[in-house]
């Protein structure tokens, strides 16, 4: 391949690849395709081309029937929301979409790989043990073929597959509290790392966590020469999360040694990476409150207020992107000392008065607003369970009825007309002909033989209800039993599910599905999607 000297992320690649693509189409040859894409995503400079060149991945896979190649493929995209998005429970579906699709491979780096990446989310999102017997699992598995006598490329995936997994045991050791367990692995990974420059971002990985390690035991002048030497194995390999790690890191050791402009410097630091990827870890919370304090100090109002404010911003995607992690978190500025500087503020600044009430009146907003939203979403869920407690007894009812019971029959008509033209209103029914678009009484009786008039007192007689509430509830109930039965229906968009059962007006389906099954479609559809879902991940995350 023409391209293949050609850095990470430089876009001067692209046309070779699609080349590269272009050839793998005409012949087919889908695996080619895959690798072609998966080169996209490598070369690729923005993230959004990164994710259509990672979806093309799927989709190329997934024509050749190839587990192992679909489970691929999947990682991949995982593998973009993870580490360019940060996206952890988007990246974890995929992960599990691998997994499934890896369940009964041969194939045991293909099943390594994956676990590793489903380690790295529960690590990311706070269930350190759980990732810790993962990533112990993985090293097992890569360190002896790392050192096996095999290709140069399989000992140098192998080794990779060791030295990441080793560097989220780290990870999860020193959150658990276990500095022994985490400064043997330091030493560990350091050794395997000297004097390779095959593998500068996982040397500075190491170093990394070799810095943290001795800024906790306040070293901290030679943790600032590891953390000095990480940054650009770090910054080069476009890890934004753990150079803001490495910046606060930084910024404490500079403070542990009384040199607040070179502190205050690396915190900033950190400051632009989250104005600019909107990303923060929640060990990094502190970095702000160190920020509030410095330039409370220095009666510095205007930059109090700024840091504030982000501050706030932090907790808001901390308490979205880290539910698990949220609650723990020691938070020395909570709402109440918020509340209590605003008023300080508003004697020194005028204008950050008016800012901070806005801001804490947007956080009683949003905490008023978070709570009617749960209290609706709780009478979405209760609507939701009474639908799907309702189909069940219908179906339940449908299979005990017997097939020559008819509706009681409260009219003054000829019985045996009535009985008759019953009989044609179940087949019109089983046929699902109601699903035609335009149907009316008139039309309908034409089809039946009959009289407009005749057909509606039946109707209004024995079926309980007007023609068009008759109707209604045929097309309703026929479209709910589908997006209960079929899955592939819940792809649908609302406009389609309309035509599917006869409703011209997107809008009309909309009122008469709310109103005969008390919930609105998409409503219906996101919590089945999300009962389908929750069944197959707890499923698939048994450990191999």
């Amino acid at each position: 391949m023409r391209y293949e000297n050609i850095e990470e992320n430089n876009p001067k690649a692209l046309p070779y690849v699609q080349l590269y693509i272009n050839k793998a189409k005409n012949e087919k040859d889908y695996e080619r395709m895959v690798q072609g894409y998966k080169d996209g995503v490598f070369y690729s400079s923005s993230n959004e081309l990164k994710l259509k060149y990672a979806d093309s991945a799927v989709w190329a896979a997934k024509l050749s029937e190839n587990p192992d190649l679909i489970s691929t493929a999947y990682i991949e995209k995982g593998v973009v929301y993870y580490y360019h998005y940060k996206r952890f429970q988007l990246a974890l579906n995929e992960y599990l979409q691998a997994y499934e699709y890896s369940k009964n491979t041969s194939n045991d780096f293909l099943k390594f790989q994956n676990l590793y990446h489903i380690g790295v989310v529960k690590s990311y999102l706070g269930y350190y043990d759980e990732a810790s017997e993962l990533f112990r699992k993985c090293i097992a598995y890569y360190r002896p073929k790392s050192k096996a006598n095999a290709h140069p490329n399989e000992i140098y995936n192998n080794k990779k597959g060791y030295l990441n997994s080793l560097h989220q045991l780290i990870i999860c050791y020193r959150n658990s509290g276990k500095d022994k367990e985490a400064d043997s692995a330091i030493q560990a990974g350091l050794q395997e790392v000297a004097d390779n420059p095959e593998y500068l971002q996982e040397k500075g990985y190491f170093l990394l966590c070799k810095g943290i390690s001795d800024y906790k035991n306040k070293r901290y002048k030679p943790a600032i020469t590891f953390l000095s030497r990480s940054v650009a194995p770090i910054k080069g390999g476009g890890d934004f999360s753990w150079l803001s790690v490495d910046y606060f890191y930084l910024g404490k050791s500079y403070l542990g040694l009384k040199n607040n402009v070179e502190s205050i410097s690396y915190f900033r630091k950190v400051d632009s990476i989250f104005q600019k990827h909107k990303f923060i870890l929640p060990e990094l919370r502190e970095n702000y409150e160190i920020l509030i304090n410095h330039y409370k100090k220095e009666k510095d109002h205007e930059q109090q207020l700024y840091f504030t404010s982000q501050l706030l911003k932090a907790d808001s995607i901390i308490s979205k992107d880290f539910i698990y992690l949220s609650p723990k978190i020691h938070k020395e500025y909570d709402t109440k000392t918020l509340l209590d500087e605003k008023n300080k503020l508003e004697r020194a600044n005028s204008w950050g008065s008016i800012i901070i009430m806005i801001l804490s009146v947007l956080a009683v907003a949003l905490i008023v607003l978070l709570g009617v939203r749960y209290k609706k979403e709780k009478e979405i869920q209760q609507k939701y369970i009474l639908l799907e407690e309702k189909f069940t007894m219908q179906q339940s009812m449908s299979a005990e009825k017997s097939p020559s019971t008819t509706e009681e029959k409260k009219t003054g008509l000829d019985e045996s007309k009535v009985e008759e033209l019953l009989r044609k209103l179940k087949a019109f029914e089983d046929k699902k002909e109601f699903t035609k678009k335009g149907l009316t009484i008139n039309k309908l009786a034409s089809q039946l033989g009959t009289n407009s008039n005749y057909l509606s007192q039946v109707i209004n007689d024995c079926k309980g209800m007007n023609f068009n509430k008759y109707l209604s509830e045929l097309r309703i109930n026929y479209i709910t039993t589908l997006l209960f039965e079929n899955r592939e229906y819940l792809k649908y968009g609302i406009e389609t599910l309309a035509k599917e059962c006869g409703i011209a007006s997107r809008q009309n389906f909309s009122d008469l599905f709310y109103e005969i099954n008390g919930i609105r479609p998409t409503d219906f559809i996101r919590k089945r999607k999300q009962e389908l879902d929750n069944k197959n991940n707890f499923s698939t995350l048994t450990p191999i």
